[in-house]
């Protein structure tokens, strides 16, 4: 039996819904705005901050700390940006990219308990094409999501990451040269 998701709107579409009312300025329909635009937008960024970090607990605390920062200056963001969502993805991939420069500095200080048997692993963790994802640099992977998952263009990308489309195109051919390494005759049969 397959089951059925509902569709989830795109990230054009999800900006397009609040956009409007945002550019009058109104403080009251902002707000409103806003919150339409996490509600309609948040299955979209929690599927891809979860491509992100490769971990649904984490995704979920990256777009937290995203949307709170956003949701502060939102006034400001609907008011100077044509997209707020290509912005919110901006900031998740550079909160991300913060978050684990800062991890490979710090050093664990204390020893955590077992994970207890009752939290669900993710049923991803094993698959050889996500642990080959997760392995990528965050620059690289966040680049191979937002073209193969979230399907930007380079510029498109370019524009969300704040990079030029040529170091688009090289992190793009960098990730897919390892993860056609590291997946070896699985990547033949596909589009890896």
């Amino acid at each position: 039996m397959t089951a059925h998701l509902p569709a989830v709107p795109t990230a054009a579409e999800a900006s397009g819904v609040y956009h409007g009312r945002a550019r009058r300025g109104d403080m009251a329909a902002t707000e409103d705005d806003f919150a339409e635009f996490v509600r309609v937008a948040l299955p979209g960024l929690i599927r891809y901050g979860h491509a992100l970090t490769g971990n649904p607990h984490d995704a979920a605390d990256l777009v937290q700390t995203v949307l709170e920062k956003v949701g502060a200056r939102w006034a400001k963001i609907s008011r100077n940006c044509d997209d707020p969502s290509a912005y919110v993805r901006k900031a998740m991939a550079n909160t991300h990219v913060s978050r684990w420069r800062r991890a490979r500095r710090e050093t664990l200080l204390a020893d955590f308990p077992d994970v207890p048997a009752a939290v669900q692993k993710d049923r991803l963790e094993h698959e050889p094409v996500w642990v080959a994802l997760k392995s990528l640099p965050p620059r690289q992977r966040a680049v191979v999501v937002l073209r193969y998952y979230e399907g930007l263009s380079e510029l498109e990308i370019a524009d969300t990451l704040g990079v030029s489309c040529g170091t688009v195109k090289s992190q793009a051919s960098k990730a897919l040269a390892t993860l056609r390494k590291r997946l070896g005759p699985l990547a033949e049969g596909g589009d890896v």
